[in-house]
C-alpha cells in the first residue's frame, strides 16, 4: 500500500483554491452592498450614497481582477515561466491600488462639487437605516477577509481586505455627513468626503508599494538570521551572499558556503543537503534553496 505525498506544489494549488473561494464568497457580499447604495443613492437622489455605492461596485470589481489573477497564478512552473506564475497576485494587488485610486479621484471630484456648488443629499431615516445595513455587512467581510489573508498568507486577500476596510470608512463618513446635513450644516458633506479622500489614498498607497516589492523582488528574509542558521551546520565554514525573493509564501533563497578543500564531492553535497534542511525547517515559506558550494579559502 502506497502513501501519498504532499508535495508543495499540491499545497501552493490547494492555497490558491481556498482563496479563489473566499474571493468568490467576498464579490457576491460587494455587490450585494454595492447595489444596495446605488438603489436608494439614486432613488433619494444622494450623491454622497451613489458615490459611495460606486466605491462598492469597485471592491467587486477589484475581487473578479483578484479571481483572474488566482487562476493564472495556480498554474504550475513551465518553461516560460521556471518560478511559476504567483506573482500575478501582486499584479492584481496592483490592480486593486488602481480602482482604489480611481475610487478616491470620484471622492474628490464630488467633494468639490458639493462644497462650490452647495448640493447636498436629502437625509431619510430609510436611506440612514440602509447605510447601516451595509457598513455591519462590509465590517464582517473585512474581518473574515483579512482572517483568511493571514491564515493563507495571500498578500491579494490583504490588499482586498484593506480596500474593504477603506469602504467602511467612506461609509462612515457618508452617515456622518448626513447626520450633519439634517442638523443644518450642508457643506459637511463636501468637508468629510476631502479627508476621506485622504485616507483612501494612504490605503492606495499601501497596497501599491507591497506590490511593488513582490515584483521588485525585495529581500524575504534577514540574510544575517539565514547566514547565522547556516554556518551551525557541521562542515560549513562560512556563508555569504545570501538573496531571498519571492511571495510571503513561496520565497526562493540562493546563498554561497565554503567548507573543507579536502571533503569529497558527495560529502561537501551532503553539507549543501543539511543547509537545505536547516533553511525549510526555520522557514516554512521556503520552497528552494540553490546552495552554491566552495572550498574554503587558505587563511594567509
Amino acid at each position: 500500500m502506497e502513501a501519498s505525498i504532499s508535495t508543495p506544489l499540491d499545497a501552493y494549488t490547494e492555497r490558491n483554491r481556498k482563496v479563489r473561494r473566499v474571493l468568490a464568497a467576498i464579490l457576491a457580499a460587494n455587490w450585494a452592498v454595492a447595489i444596495a447604495k446605488l438603489g436608494f443613492g439614486l432613488l433619494h437622489q444622494s450623491a454622497s450614497v451613489t458615490a459611495d455605492g460606486l466605491h462598492s461596485f469597485i471592491d467587486g470589481s477589484s475581487n473578479i481582477i483578484g479571481l483572474v489573477a488566482m487562476t493564472a497564478a495556480a498554474r504550475p512552473a513551465d518553461e516560460d515561466h521556471p518560478y511559476g506564475h504567483g506573482k500575478f497576485e501582486a499584479i492584481a494587488s496592483l490592480g486593486i491600488g488602481a480602482m482604489i485610486g480611481i475610487g478616491m479621484l470620484e471622492l474628490g471630484r464630488m467633494a468639490l462639487d458639493s462644497l462650490l456648488h452647495d448640493r447636498h443629499p436629502t437625509v431619510t431615516p430609510i436611506m440612514a437605516g440602509v447605510m447601516l445595513c451595509t457598513l455591519v455587512v462590509n465590517l464582517a467581510v473585512t474581518r473574515v477577509e483579512r482572517s483568511y489573508g493571514q491564515k493563507l498568507k495571500s498578500s491579494l486577500l490583504l490588499a482586498d481586505a484593506n480596500h474593504t476596510l477603506s469602504d467602511v470608512f467612506v461609509t462612515l463618513a457618508v452617515l456622518l455627513s448626513l447626520l450633519l446635513v439634517w442638523m443644518g450644516y450642508p457643506r459637511a458633506d463636501g468637508v468629510i468626503a476631502l479627508l476621506v479622500m485622504v485616507f483612501v489614498a494612504w490605503v492606495a498607497y499601501g497596497i501599491v508599494r507591497q506590490a511593488v516589492g513582490i515584483l521588485s523582488d525585495t529581500a524575504r528574509l534577514d540574510p544575517t538570521k539565514v547566514s547565522e542558521l547556516t554556518i551551525s551546520v557541521p562542515g560549513v565554514r562560512s556563508c555569504r551572499d545570501v538573496r531571498s525573493r519571492g511571495m510571503e509564501d513561496s520565497v526562493y533563497v540562493d546563498l554561497k558556503i565554503e567548507v573543507d578543500p579536502n571533503l569529497t564531492t558527495a560529502q561537501a553535497h551532503d553539507v549543501a543537503d543539511q543547509v537545505e534542511q536547516k533553511l525549510h525547517s526555520a522557514f516554512p515559506q521556503v520552497v528552494d534553496v540553490v546552495v552554491h558550494v566552495e572550498p574554503a579559502r587558505a587563511a594567509g
